[in-house]
């Protein structure tokens, strides 16, 4: 797996938000001309056509007023007829300026139509109205003259259908606008359709690329990552994806690789120190059990025989084979913590004190201690391994006292999952700087002389702890005594039922 060979998600990520602006881009501007094309159909229809078929239909209305004016004129002799005419005509001159505005930005080759409409008009005007009216005038009474009726109505005919053919061209005009509109409409809606369509299908493009180039490569490098997490060390961390993404897997599986290395050194020492265990417990005891009987043989015959110098080195040498043996069987008991495993089980730490208690009866008689036990909780744990912690705990109060007789109090108290176990003395106490040296293997604050003991104690009581999930303190603050501190998990009120 060659992550040279492969592209940074940076680039992939690049090439992808181009390819999508390059697109987006591309039906915008379609969307866009499509929505000009629009707008200038709406305009030709509506600001142009549209309003050029109202002038011609304005001037139609305008003629057709002037002709019923003069006709009833001519009836009645009556000048309230005249009214419409004059009326009419003004409306004309106006409808054809607006008019032949109008049809000259659409169709500039009907303002010759325009032209003829307003010369047969006049025409009609000067051959028979202005005719008439005059006739009338002078006659001062109605005129029925069918012939010259018959004439103006010819004339008139003539500027009706003019503006009929105009009327045609632009109902023409006004239909094709229309339906131009209505293409270019659906122009729009295609492209706005197609536009969403297609962003539907980059946005789930999108999806599907970054979850084959990102969020799959992830996932699996996560599984296989917990995988390896869970123990299985052999297991080889691969993945495809982008360049990060393989040099991610590449570095975890070196880290898995030599966990495996460091795994395979620890068992191979473990396996030593078994060994060595083993030679401890076997091989180094029965020389130091042979020193010490004849040793205390030697004291026995030739007692008195010595002098005091010989008598002491004999004591001297009993004395170093016994602290050998002590110290050889609580570093093998300090061994064993966690690694000769047992089933967890549900452990009542009342009776486990109350063991405790009766195993240091006679140093408790001894010293006229006193001993206060709340009643403490159910536990899952080994019994063994926390009656030795009370036992280391509650024998160290019992053997560094002061003046006063040991007062030593067992409490408990509920902080959230756990439980947390308090043991207090009103010993000599401990510095606050010595907190944790306390913890360490071997290390004492006292002479061996002083106080009998190998350091291994407290040390035992905090792999324990950490071996049962918690954690072990000493509360520093405290102006008379010691008290040390540590936690539990918590143990169910189903799982206690069930159990």
């Amino acid at each position: 797996m060659d992550y040279r060979t492969r592209w940074p998600a940076s680039r992939l990520l690049t090439a992808s938000v181009a390819i999508l602006l390059i697109v987006c881009a591309g039906a915008i501007g379609g969307v866009t001309v499509a929505l000009v094309n629009l707008t200038d159909a709406r305009s030709l229809l509506l600001n142009q056509a549209a309003p050029a078929r109202q002038h011609v239909l304005e001037l139609d209305t305008a003629l057709i007023d002037q002709e019923n004016g003069v006709r009833g004129f001519a009836l009645t002799a009556s000048d309230d007829f005249l009214g419409p005419y004059q009326d009419g005509q003004r409306t004309e001159r106006t409808a054809l300026d607006a008019a032949r505005s109008a049809i000259g930005r659409i169709r500039p080759e009907l303002a010759e139509d325009l032209d003829a409409i307003g010369s047969l008009a006049v025409g009609w005007r000067a051959g028979y109205a202005e005719v008439v009216i005059a006739e009338v005038r002078a006659a001062n009474a109605p005129r029925a003259d069918r012939a010259d009726a018959e004439r103006g109505k010819e004339l008139f005919d003539n500027v009706r259908r003019a503006v009929g053919r105009l009327q045609q061209s632009l109902e023409e005009e006004t239909r094709t606008a229309r339906a131009r509109l209505d293409a270019v409409a659906g122009q729009v809606l295609v492209l706005v359709i197609g536009l969403g369509v297609l962003l539907v299908v980059i946005i789930a493009g999108v999806a599907v690329v970054l979850h084959r180039i990102l969020i799959r490569p992830l996932t699996g490098l996560a599984a296989q990552v917990r995988r390896v997490s869970s123990g299985d060390f052999v297991h080889a961390v691969e993945t495809s994806g982008p360049r990060e993404t393989v040099m991610l897997a590449q570095d975890v599986d070196a880290m898995r690789a030599r966990i495996l290395n460091d795994v395979e050194e620890l068992r191979r020492s473990n396996s030593e120190l078994e060994q060595f265990a083993y030679v401890a417990s076997h091989d180094l005891q029965e020389p130091l059990r042979k020193v010490a009987s004849f040793c205390q043989l030697l004291e026995r015959r030739y007692s008195g025989q010595l002098d005091d110098r010989g008598e002491q080195y004999l004591r001297f040498a009993v004395d170093g084979a016994k602290r050998m043996q002590v110290l050889i069987n609580d570093l093998l008991a300090f061994s064993r913590v966690g690694r000769l495993t047992r089933e967890h089980v549900l452990v009542d730490l009342d009776e486990t004190v109350e063991q405790v208690l009766d195993s240091y009866s006679e140093a408790i008689e001894r010293t006229g201690a006193t001993v206060e036990v709340a009643e403490l909780p159910t536990v899952r744990g080994e019994a063994s391994l926390l009656g030795g912690v009370f036992g280391n705990l509650i024998s160290n109060a019992l053997k560094f006292h002061g003046e006063d007789p040991p007062l030593v109090k067992v409490g408990v108290e509920r902080t959230g999952e756990s439980w947390t176990f308090t043991i207090s003395d009103n010993g000599i106490g401990i510095e606050p700087e010595y907190a944790e040296r306390i913890f360490v293997i071997f290390q004492r604050l006292h002479h061996k002389d002083d106080y009998p003991g190998t350091g291994i104690g407290l040390a035992m009581c905090r792999k324990i702890i950490e071996y049962h999930g918690g954690t072990i303190w000493l509360e520093t603050g405290q102006d008379v005594g010691t008290t040390f501190k540590f936690t539990l998990p918590a143990v169910e009120d189903t799982e206690d039922s069930d159990e």
